[in-house]
């Protein structure tokens, strides 16, 4: 039997050694059977698969291990470097190592084999050896030498051995299994150990356990990024300059792991809560299973945020360490390490497309691809959108990005010089941000692009008008058309249209300087007519017609003291007229219709004045007018220059008047100033207004003529009304009244004098302006001497005083006419005696009376009553001599009638 690695002498000088020290013999024995219970537990393939991984990375080759059952026991084979005098020299010493590179640095891990039985060999092609727990307690029985109480140690003795390894490897271990051990079961955890090997030893290619095999197929990714597979199982690994790096991948996307252990290189059982597994060199405890105290940790954290970099973009975070309880003191160093490490190197995708270090970074949460495309050059350090979502929040956070507010990002566009798109693409990029009121107030200072040129701070100092204005707009803070998003009107901006704008008081004072010499006429008007021209329907303010515009001889003139080219107003103002017409080329470049609306004229125009609290108008005869009064109009709205027309031309007038809608509503409005106005100025054929009526008006038929124009039924508000309102209407119908020549109808009188006398005793006449009449017009329409004339105000009287002299208006107010007209009243003028004492009687006692009071529909009147058979009342004063009369109360007040004449309604009424 050859015997290549001097096997028989290493076992005698160690047969040696124990004989001479027996307390060696223990000690061995000892460690042995604390490294199989302890360290060496349950690693057997690891420790085997470092062995082949060792072999097959000194000989160059890939290497293959091959686990099996055989008849023999298990059967552990693989490539590579054959074994040699040095490793035997090893695996026969618990105290030295003949590794001088690779995996592994005392030799002891081979002890792992005892977990499975105390017959060993090592077949090699190179030479092979056995160990045998048996064969060494016959030997230290024969050497006279005590067993120790813990059992001899197996690994200690080393015999030669003729036995070769399996066809194609180069060294086979061949364990013999001790009684229970189930070598299926052995092989079961083998399987699932396979992969994790095959990860940690990058020597070894694949491993057989049984009939499976596990084979790892690497692909490099590029950016040191390796795409490693084993099985249907697959990692992306990253090579650091002290670590390797992988992580689990699915469906091309990484799966952080939630727990793991440090890989040194195979599985140590220092717990890690780093999201990827790390595989590297470190400074173990003898049982491999534990980091040594003060051993250098950090380092391996080295190039970590490299390893992140390389990974899809959209990924990167998940191989953030998130804020928890480290899992040891390891952990906990090496948590610390690659936060560090990812902190201060660049990884994180920026908006601009370059990598962001995360503590020059900034997100801005629920920020949109649209949102972010806008701020990438306004904020520094923008991460991706994609990034801006809540699933990354807690990874940014843990390595310090920046989180913006809204407040925080309207502090950073302060100051920003932008064009008014830029600005309107970003409220409209901010929108899905902006959802509940504590958004709205956040962003209550983010800057706002004027028309006018200006950025000011806050929406809610601003006003949006859509389609209006332009950088001529500068009395109001009126949003840039190109910036006018719906974003403003929800955080504060005012939503105006262009009459708001033209209402601004601002938009007045601006007018007024320029009279003063201050500012630029061209360019205010530039600004307000595309406005006028853009208001929605309804009237303008009054004082927008001041604005200076040229007339066709370049001299500027108020907008409301121009005319149009060929306007009808033009031909009814007396030839002195201060109108001036506007330049031809302001007609082109705006409109008619636009300057029509802003004052100047084509028609009369109409001045409009909101809460007026005086008359300061400049409107003719305005004190007059507001005299009439009972209290400050809310809306005075009046048709202007009246005073300003030809008299001769109030013909035309009164139709231009009457024609244009807005003016016409004017003249309906009897108290309004313009009628009023009309009624005490305004002639027609050298009638004032005020002297005739409508032609459907019949109040004063044929006492005042009707107003003959085609549009006289639109002025009836202009012309007299069917009441007295002035005394010198009242003057008027006295002499129409007195004037032979009219024949005025018995109800025109009758009607005429009540409303005279109604007029008198309101007050509304000015009696001592009134001369009393020296002629009236009686009932019959007879025109009587005033002297001859009574006032009917005594009903009974009516049957016995002439009708050419009775003046008849109304019994009520006929007093206030006797004093108007300065007649007697009947009353006073006429006196009459009963002839005959008649029956004393009671009206519903008469069946005459009742019958006629039934018959008429009248009521029937209580109380007493005279009857006689014929009723004779002897007259005097005014009227003389005897009458027969219906009926006739005497100065006692007793109602007498005439049997024959019964009428209780007119004598009840009474």
């Amino acid at each position: 039997m050859t015997d290549p690695f001097g096997a028989d002498s290493l076992r005698a000088a160690t047969l040696l050694a124990w004989s001479s020290s027996p307390t060696r013999l223990r000690e061995d024995a000892a460690t042995e059977s604390d490294l199989v219970r302890g360290g060496y537990r349950d690693r057997v393939l690891t420790e085997l698969a470092q062995n082949a991984a060792d072999a097959a990375a000194r000989a160059g080759v890939p290497g293959r291990l091959d686990v099996r059952i055989g008849p023999d026991g298990l059967h552990v084979a693989n490539v590579g470097a054959p074994l040699d005098e040095s490793g035997v020299q090893a695996l026969s010493a618990l105290r030295v190592s003949g590794k001088t590179e690779g995996v592994g640095r005392f030799g002891v891990g081979f002890t792992a084999v005892l977990a499975i039985g105390d017959e060993v060999e090592v077949r090699s092609s190179s030479g092979s050896i056995a160990f045998s727990a048996a064969r060494t307690r016959a030997e230290i029985g024969l050497a006279g030498i005590a067993e120790p109480e813990s059992g001899v140690p197996a690994l200690r003795l080393v015999w030669p051995t003729d036995a070769r390894p399996a066809s194609g490897f180069d060294t086979e271990v061949v364990i013999a299994p001790r009684p229970g051990v189930d070598l299926d079961e052995v092989l079961a955890t083998m399987r699932a150990e396979a992969a994790d090997l095959l990860l940690e030893l990058p020597a070894l290619q694949s491993v057989r356990i049984g009939g499976d095999e596990f084979v790892r197929v690497e692909r490099d990714l590029g950016g040191g990024l390796t795409e490693v597979t084993v099985g249907d199982r697959v990692w992306w690994q990253f090579t650091a300059p002290s670590a390797r790096w992988l992580v689990p991948v699915s469906d091309g996307s990484v799966r952080p792991v939630a727990d793991d252990v440090l890989r040194a290189p195979t599985r140590a059982d220092e717990a890690l809560t780093l999201p990827a597994l790390v595989v590297a060199s470190a400074d173990l405890q003898p049982d491999r299973r534990r980091v040594l105290p003060g051993a250098a940790i950090a380092h391996l954290a080295d190039g970590y945020a490299e390893f992140v970099a390389s990974l899809p973009e959209s990924q990167r975070t998940a191989l953030v360490p998130l804020p928890g309880f480290a899992a040891g003191a390891v952990d906990e160093q090496l948590r610390d390490a690659v936060l560090r490490e990812l902190v201060d190197h660049p990884w994180l995708p920026g908006a601009n497309g370059t990598l962001l270090r995360p503590r020059d970074a900034s997100v801005l949460p629920g920020s949109t691809p649209e949102l972010t495309e806008v701020l990438t050059d306004a904020v520094p350090g923008l991460v991706r959108p994609e990034l801006s979502g809540r699933g990354d929040a807690r990874a940014l956070a843990a390595v310090g990005v920046h989180r913006i507010g809204l407040a925080r990002l309207a502090e950073l566009l302060a100051g920003q010089d932008r064009a008014a798109e830029w600005w309107g693409r970003l409220y409209e990029a901010l929108t899905p941000l902006v959802v509940d009121a504590l958004a709205v107030e956040e962003l209550a200072a983010i800057p706002v692009p004027l028309a006018d040129g200006r950025t000011v701070t806050g929406p809610r100092t601003v006003v949006l008008g859509e389609g209006i204005g332009g950088a001529g707009v500068d009395w109001v803070r009126l949003v840039h058309p190109a910036a006018a998003d719906p974003l403003l009107a929800r955080l504060g901006a005012t939503q105006v249209g262009a009459l708001d704008v033209l209402s601004d008081p601002a938009l007045r004072e601006r007018i007024d300087a320029l009279w003063d010499g201050e500012g630029d006429v061209d360019e205010l008007a530039a600004a307000v007519l595309p406005l006028v021209a853009d208001a929605e329907a309804g009237p303008l303010p009054g004082w927008l017609g001041g604005l200076p515009l040229p007339d066709r001889f370049g001299e500027l003139q108020a907008a409301d003291e121009l005319l149009l080219p060929g306007a009808p107003l033009a031909d009814v103002l007396v030839p002195e007229s201060p109108f001036g017409t506007v330049a031809d080329r302001v007609v082109e470049e705006h409109g008619a219709e636009t300057l029509r609306a802003l004052g100047v004229g084509w028609g009369f125009a109409v001045l409009r004045a909101e809460l007026p609290t005086g008359p300061d108008h400049d409107l003719d005869d305005e004190s007059d007018w507001w005299a009439t009064l009972s209290d400050d109009p809310e809306l005075l709205v009046a048709v202007r220059d009246l005073d300003l027309v030809d008299p001769d031309r109030w013909p035309d007038a009164l139709t231009l008047l009457a024609s244009d809608t807005e003016t016409a509503t004017l003249l309906a409005d009897r108290d309004g100033y313009s009628a009023w106005w009309l009624r005490r100025h305004a002639r027609v054929g050298g009638v004032p207004l005020s002297a005739l009526r409508s032609p459907d008006d019949p109040t004063f038929e044929d006492l005042l003529d009707p107003l003959d124009h085609p549009h006289a039924a639109a002025l009836s508000g202009a012309l007299a009304a069917g009441r007295i309102e002035r005394t010198e209407t009242a003057e008027l119908l006295l002499d129409r009244l007195a004037d032979p020549q009219r024949a005025p109808a018995p109800a025109v009188i009758a009607r005429t004098h009540r409303l005279l006398a109604e007029a008198t005793a309101a007050g509304v006449l000015d009696l001592e302006a009134l001369s009393p009449p020296t002629r009236v017009r009686a009932i019959s329409g007879v025109v009587v001497d005033a002297p001859d004339a009574i006032v009917l105000d005594r009903p009974w009287t009516a049957g016995v005083v002439p009708a050419d002299r009775l003046v008849v208006g109304d019994l009520a107010s006929a007093g206030a006419l006797a004093d108007l007209l300065d007649v007697a009243p009947a009353s006073e003028a006429v006196r009459g005696e009963v002839l005959g004492a008649g029956r004393a009687a009671e009206w519903a006692r008469e069946p005459g009376a009742v019958l006629a009071s039934v018959s008429a529909r009248r009521t029937l009147p209580a109380g007493e009553v005279v009857v006689h058979d014929a009723l004779t009342v002897r007259l005097s004063g005014a009227v003389r001599g005897d009458a027969a009369v219906p009926w006739w109360v005497d100065d006692s007040g007793r109602t007498h009638v005439d049997a024959g004449r019964l009428d209780p309604g007119v004598a009840g009424a009474w």
